[in-house]
């Protein structure tokens, strides 16, 4: 567990330098330079990533099991999985509704992922791993819409057809990981 709780700290700790510490950051990129900043951020969130699945392996491998959900839960989790995936497709298509609407997609596609595995799975490392995810996600985006509300930030209207076509990558993303991916990367099938 307790590289698992270094993988967290240092990964969601990098990707929480913008959330607590704003300014801290822009001065550290202007003293250092955007390519050796990136360059760093990159080489931390990498280890902290590695050292995540590290843990999350190592922890699945004895797992301390906190409760027994009941079946709905996977049902509820796979489809809360399909509007994640369309919220992170929304992240990179051009001009759609939801990017429009919601303004930063890919936080809100981490808490629905979160969320969704926070409540169809049982362990102490899935209540750290999903847990760390969502609450980090939550302080993200009201971080991101307060900066946007500071900032001015305004958002491009989005087309019909950007928004569908997100819906329709989304919904392609959800099936190749629900259907085979997610059972080849994680051993886990999400149906059977």
């Amino acid at each position: 567990m307790t590289i698992l709780l270094l993988g967290l700290v240092l990964f969601l700790g990098v990707h929480s330098v913008r959330i607590v510490a704003d300014d801290w950051r822009g001065a550290m990129r202007a003293r250092l330079g955007e390519g050796p900043w990136k360059g760093l951020y990159s080489l931390l969130s990498i280890a902290g990533f590695v050292l995540l699945v590290w843990g999350y392996g190592l922890a699945r491998q004895q797992p301390v099991l906190l409760w027994q959900p009941p079946v709905w839960t996977r049902h509820l989790a796979a489809l809360l999985m399909l509007v994640s995936m369309v919220l992170l497709v929304a992240a990179y298509v051009p001009r759609n509704g939801f990017k429009a609407k919601l303004h930063h997609p890919m936080m809100l596609a981490t808490k629905v992922w979160a969320f969704a595995h926070l409540i169809a799975n049982q362990t102490l490392a899935d209540v750290l791993l999903f847990g760390g995810f969502l609450a980090w996600a939550i302080a993200g985006y009201a971080a991101a819409r307060r900066r946007d509300r500071v900032s001015g930030t305004t958002y491009r209207p989005g087309t019909t057809t950007a928004t569908v076509a997100t819906v329709v990558i989304g919904a392609a993303v959800w099936a190749l990981f629900a259907f085979w991916a997610h059972g080849w990367l994680f051993g886990v099938r999400p149906f059977g």
